[in-house]
């Protein structure tokens, strides 16, 4: 498989990966990629696509600017998705400047929804990180900040605020007892 392609099904399959939860059947569906231009650097194994990117595979919908997904030598990657802020041609919007993401989770009708400035991925520690006016919504609940961390590998989530006196902000709805979650049905 030439890198180009390597590269782009990592897009597709790790930038996003907010959960181990998330729909598992997105991984073995085409990847569709939607920009106004690409640069692809075979040497450095970088690719860049800018203006109007949208990605999609499966449930999975990333929407933002600018993409840049570098590759090391062992064959890990790191995506950063970067949103508009800047772009006298991005669409005003009440989240004009941030980069987009959506996908299903498995076994489930809600999805995960994030947004931010810049969202970066490593697929060596399944770790993804939101920069500026970060929100991740799942389900009903939500977490804002300048900053939010999450951990694949544990599913753990860090939200932090800014240095001098910032506040991070959590909407938590209690559970709709009546409805059988999904995720504990045999």
């Amino acid at each position: 498989m030439n890198n180009s392609l390597r590269l782009l099904i990592f897009v597709a399959t790790t930038l996003l990966s907010m959960t181990a939860q998330a729909e598992r059947a997105d991984r073995t569906k085409p990847v569709n990629l939607e920009a106004d231009r690409v640069s692809v650097d075979d040497k450095q194994q970088i690719q860049t696509f800018e203006g109007n990117v949208r990605l999609t595979q499966g449930t999975i919908t990333i929407s933002t600017s600018k993409l840049v997904v570098r590759q090391d030598a062992e064959g890990f990657q790191r995506g950063i998705a970067y949103g508009s802020a800047g772009d006298k041609n991005a669409p005003a919007s009440g989240t004009e400047g941030l980069a987009h993401f959506k996908q299903k989770r498995e076994g489930r009708s809600d999805f995960i929804e994030g947004e931010a400035e810049r969202i970066e991925h490593d697929n060596r520690t399944e770790k993804t990180e939101f920069f500026g006016r970060a929100k991740v919504k799942s389900g009903l609940d939500e977490v804002r900040g300048p900053y939010i961390s999450y951990d694949g590998k544990t599913e753990n989530y860090l939200v932090s605020g800014a240095e001098k006196g910032g506040r991070v902000s959590a909407t938590i709805n209690p559970k709709d007892k009546s409805k059988p979650d999904a995720a504990t049905k045999p």
